[in-house]
């Protein structure tokens, strides 16, 4: 009998006397017993504010970044414990590698993005600086900051290791506490995987706490510095976001919904195409893994009228393959629901949607069984089909959250689209063809109603990831019945735990606020030159003034012959002239990088490793023959990249003789810690 606990302020909390019995979906039997334990909810929530708030927040976004890093690889090493638990809520062995590996490999890229994507340091700098003022002595910055709340993850049964780690992972990179609570039928899973991350001790105190069973009154305990991070029903989450403490202190509330997320077959992607052999792969697939329990699965296929009886055929015949049983059995494909609850109101949507479909497979009463006994929560998968979805509306509205999928004709693209968008709304909707107008004109028409479009063909069948799979370089959301919310998306699904605001001030002030140096903000001279100096001994703000050099005519017809960059505007007076950018033949931009760089490099081996790119290049003055050109160079942002070596990101500015400014771009260099010994 497993007794999953809660973990409040550095306590394991056992199952009380109100505990809740949950019974297996394979056996029927009971298996666990969770919750019924009081909890202090206004100690948790102080705990996390007070504690692991300011813990997180004193790391910066690379600290915190490693530790994510730290954290996944310590639950992959230990993963195989979560897939001995995995079976018992139903799922396979590839079910359930989609929730742990998924969640494991999530952890890991929200990591990755962390330290290469934001500051090693506490402000994230959002945008482009803004010049507010002529002389530039007034700027505007956006910047993010972690919220000074806690953030309550309210997650489904069906990931119950993904849906926890997707949300602890921008959520602990922001800086932000946590308190997870899973659903309670498959808790015990969720669990073990938060057990590794209290046992691991990577985690600060107060940075994470979970709840088995009843939250309680936490949600009236929420302040504005709070956030709701829910998946689930839509019906679920118009109970919790309509909760008047969070309307009235605009506690922010991301939900990651059900929909009726839809397939289209193009037009082009004829039987005996790449295009549909893999919709009807992929379609499959959707219908059967995690018994068809997934928000993102494919619950309308959308297909041209012609094509209605190929797909019908096609997937009716692999469909009567899938073998249906105990999950902890290789053999088994689909194993069950995760609870007869769960059971019972899929088949109360079959019967719903049977006045507006047929069901062309699936004895929903009699599936047949591989190692399993009659008393699981097992399902045959059930592919109905719709001949009139303009007249329909169930199908459209009703989602029957297991095997169940439903096939329907469509006449041109635009009605394909209007089907798929009247869903009301949707995580994904897929889209098969190899017709790129086709993909365009889908797109555009139904676009506005999807939080992801997937669009699959024979160019990229080899690589893609799947309609039902969010990424976590993307976001995983949608509009309307699916919630408006936008989980996931890199650096994106971060910032819904940050606070984003607008400072103003000059340019030192904002060189201060955000760490990176701006124009017209002090400058320090070193004590020898910058590139004999180490990534530490670096300053933020450090500068080099050039000497000059000056730009002749037998430089730029020399650069023009040796690189074969003979343009009118380096080469014909008359035609540059007669151009209304020149004055009459100019150097070439790359001619000018190039010597910037003969002016402000230090030749002899030392801390500088390599010259790994540039940005922003902008020319904003033609050089012509004879003029005299610096350059400045000045130490702008530094980001630890390895544990030997360093990113600057270099301002350089080109001047000519009358001081006006001819170019500038950002110049990425590696560098080292230390000193070679």
């Amino acid at each position: 009998m497993l007794k999953p606990a809660s973990y409040a302020m550095k306590k394991w909390i056992s199952p009380g006397d109100d505990a809740r019995a949950v019974h297996g979906p394979v056996t029927g039997e009971q298996i666990a017993l969770a919750g019924g334990a009081p909890l202090d909810v206004q100690g948790m929530l102080d705990w996390a504010r007070e504690t692991g708030g300011p813990a997180l927040r004193e790391m910066t976004f690379h600290e915190r970044a490693k530790m994510l890093k730290a954290l996944a690889l310590y639950i992959g090493e230990r993963k195989e414990e979560l897939y001995a638990i995995n079976p018992m809520t139903g799922a396979t062995r590839r079910d359930g590698g989609v929730d742990i590996d998924g969640g494991i490999g999530t952890m890991l890229v929200i990591a990755s993005k962390g330290r290469r994507e934001m500051p090693d340091g506490q402000v994230y700098v959002d945008g482009d600086v803004e010049q507010l003022s002529r002389k530039g002595t007034f700027l505007g910055q956006h910047i993010a900051v972690p919220l000074r709340g806690v953030a309550v993850h309210i997650n489904a049964f069906n990931f119950p290791v993904w849906g926890m780690l997707e949300k602890l992972a921008p959520t602990l990179l922001a800086g932000v506490p946590a308190i997870v609570k899973p659903a309670t039928q498959t808790s015990y899973l969720t669990e073990a995987c938060f057990r590794m991350i209290i046992d691991s001790g990577l985690v600060p105190d107060g940075a994470v706490q979970l709840v088995i069973g009843s939250v309680g009154d936490m949600l009236d305990r929420l302040g504005a510095q709070d956030a709701v991070g829910f998946t689930g029903s839509a019906d679920t989450a118009l109970h919790l976001r309509t909760n008047p403490n969070l309307m009235r202190n605009s506690v922010r509330f991301h939900a990651e919904q059900d929909s009726l997320n839809a397939t289209i077959l193009g037009p082009d992607a004829a039987p005996g195409t790449p295009e549909f052999d893999l919709f009807v792969k992929e379609t499959l697939n959707e219908i059967t893994t995690k018994a068809g329990q997934k928000c993102t699965a494919i619950r309308r296929i959308i297909v041209p009228h012609d094509a209605m009886k190929d797909v019908a055929d096609a997937l009716t015949e692999r469909l009567a393959k899938v073998t249906i049983g105990d999950p902890a059995d290789d053999s088994v494909r689909m194993g069950a629901l995760a609870s007869d609850a769960q059971k019972a109101d899929v088949l109360e949507k079959l019967a719903a949607l049977s006045g507006e479909t047929t069901r062309l497979t699936g004895d929903p009463e009699a599936p047949a069984l591989t190692g399993a006994g009659p008393r699981g929560a097992f399902l045959a998968p059930a592919l109905l089909r719709c001949d009139d979805p303009d007249a329909a509306s169930a199908v459209h509205t009703l989602e029957a959250f297991g095997p169940v999928s439903t096939l329907m004709p469509y006449r041109d693209l635009d009605h394909a689209a209007d089907l798929a968008n009247r869903g009301g709304g949707s995580l994904v909707a897929s889209l098969f063809t190899h017709d790129p107008d086709v993909a365009r004109q889908v797109t555009l028409a139904s676009a506005a109603w999807h939080g992801r479009i997937y669009i699959a063909d024979r160019d990229s069948a080899a690589e893609v990831t799947g309609h039902g799979s969010p990424m976590p370089h993307m976001v995983h959301g949608g509009p309307g019945r699916a919630g408006g919310g936008e989980e996931l998306g890199g650096v994106r699904g971060v910032l819904h735990y940050m606070q984003r605001t607008a400072i103003q001030g000059s340019p030192d002030i904002i060189t201060a606020i955000t760490g990176q140096w701006q124009p017209g903000a002090r400058e320090i001279k070193g004590p020898q030159h910058p590139f004999r100096r180490t990534f530490n001994e670096i300053e933020i703000g450090e500068t080099l003034h050039t000497e000059t050099r000056e730009v002749t005519l037998e430089d730029i017809e020399h650069f023009a012959h040796f690189t074969g960059d003979t343009f009118y505007a380096h080469m014909d007076e008359d035609a540059a002239r007669a151009n209304p950018f020149f004055p009459g033949r100019v150097a070439h931009g790359y001619l000018l990088i190039s010597f910037a760089a003969g002016l402000f490099v230090q030749p002899d081996p030392g801390p500088v490793l390599a010259n790994t790119g540039l940005n922003s290049l902008s020319f904003q003055k033609p050089v012509s023959p004879g003029d005299i050109i610096g350059a400045r160079l000045t130490a702008k942002r530094k980001t630890g990249r390895t544990d030997t070596y360093g990113e600057i990101a270099w301002n350089v500015t080109l001047t000519n003789q009358n001081g006006d400014q001819v170019a500038q771009y950002e110049l990425l260099t590696m560098v080292s810690y230390e000193r070679a010994a």
